[in-house]
């Protein structure tokens, strides 16, 4: 992928339509996504990022095309992780002596990754490099998302290279936000943010605010990931603010695994009684172990509660219903109610571990949660609509 952005900058990177999962195998990315680095000219060249490593060859080889590697001054890593610096041991091994502009945390990462010793040079917020008529400034960005991270902004055309802040994982041949299916945009836009950043976001706002007091003017967002912020580029940050302050939306999300169908069964009656009492709310049911865990995270984190479900099995729960409960913990969401629910043929610790792992997960438990003994006979149903219904009224008179 090599497209010119206007006279000074370039998009050098890898559309990699193959990709259906991210960071291993934790993030799905059903819609493929891009490596995304950028040529910056003027009477000097600065390099912002690279690709991902098994595409660090098929990189380097554009990039010669686009311009000699011995008129490449500077490179700029502004992150550290693997899709970012993956091609900057091959790059590096044709202009070794070239310095590297990264936050002093890059360099414990890109040595810890590759065991380089190349010619770093430690950049910290308002710093900057003249590359001619135009200068980079450099905003740190400290867990956004990793401690390494930065942002640059190029003067005189008012771009913000902001990493993976603002991305997506889209793979298109159409690389600005305007031109690409807006609904898939912000579908992938709000599934980023939830996956990735919410552990963040108090940083995330914390940031914007700073970025915004520097009075900077912004013309184009270029992320990591994804198209190019040229339309009214600011819109993903207003999204960005939106969804930092303890994001929901009139939603109630059920996620349940099941053994035998009974758990299914409460759910689908607990979902009853929600509707009922609410038509207005949004209610959305997951089979945990047969949905997609990020879009399930997505979903979590558009709701302004959520209800988990399983069977007790060996005093626990079922391995599918504890490992979103894990994911569900790690990424600290604000600001939501919770219940457990479930059956149990003896001893019943299951509703018990669900809500302890939802107050571990930051959730307000809105009740003790409700179980039934072996499958839900007609009364136990009955129960379960009641339940959905109380849930339902406590969830909007909040």
């Amino acid at each position: 992928m090599v497209f010119r952005i206007n006279e000074a900058i370039s998009c050098i990177g890898k559309v990699d339509w193959e990709l259906r999962t991210f960071h291993g195998q934790e993030l799905s990315t059903h819609r493929g996504s891009s490596y995304n680095s950028y040529l910056v000219r003027d009477n000097k060249t600065a390099l912002i990022d690279t690709v991902w490593g098994p595409f660090s060859g098929e990189f380097v080889e554009n990039l010669k095309k686009e311009i000699s590697l011995d008129e490449i001054d500077y490179v700029i890593a502004n992150h550290g992780e693997s899709d970012h610096s993956g091609a900057l041991p091959e790059l590096m091994r044709h202009i070794p002596d070239v310095p590297i502009y990264c936050t002093s945390r890059a360099i414990d990462s890109l040595t810890g990754l590759y065991h380089e010793d190349w010619n770093f040079q430690v950049v910290k917020t308002g710093d900057t490099l003249s590359i001619g008529s135009k200068e980079l400034t450099f905003i740190e960005a400290p867990m956004l998302h990793w401690p390494d991270s930065m942002m640059s902004y190029l003067t005189g055309d008012n771009v913000l290279f902001s990493n993976d802040a603002f991305g997506q994982h889209i793979a298109s041949e159409l690389m600005y936000n305007d031109l690409v299916d807006q609904a898939e945009l912000f579908q992938e836009a709000i599934k980023y943010y939830a996956n990735i950043l919410t552990p963040f976001s108090k940083l995330v706002d914390k940031k914007i605010k700073e970025i915004i007091a520097l009075n900077i003017p912004v013309d184009m967002i270029c992320p990591s990931h994804g198209v190019i912020w040229r339309n009214d580029p600011l819109q993903i940050v207003k999204q960005y603010i939106q969804w930092a302050r303890a994001y929901s939306e009139n939603q109630i999300t059920i996620a349940y695994d099941t053994m035998w169908n009974g758990t299914r069964r409460m759910a689908e009656a607990i979902a009853e009684g929600i509707t009922a009492a609410d038509p207005e709310v949004t209610v959305k049911l997951f089979n945990i172990a047969r949905s997609d865990k990020s879009d399930l995270i997505t979903e979590i984190f558009k709701s302004k509660a959520v209800l988990i479900g399983s069977p007790t099995v060996n005093k626990g729960i079922l391995s599918a219903a504890a490992a979103i409960l894990e994911e569900m913990r790690g990424l600290k969401f604000q600001n939501k109610k919770a219940a457990a629910f479930g059956c149990y043929g003896w001893s019943g610790e299951g509703i018990k571990v669900i809500s302890q792992r939802l107050k571990e997960g930051g959730f307000q438990l809105l009740n003790d949660g409700i179980t039934k003994k072996w499958n839900p006979n007609i009364e136990a149903i009955d129960n379960c609509i009641r339940f959905g219904k109380d849930v339902a009224l406590n969830v909007r008179s909040a």
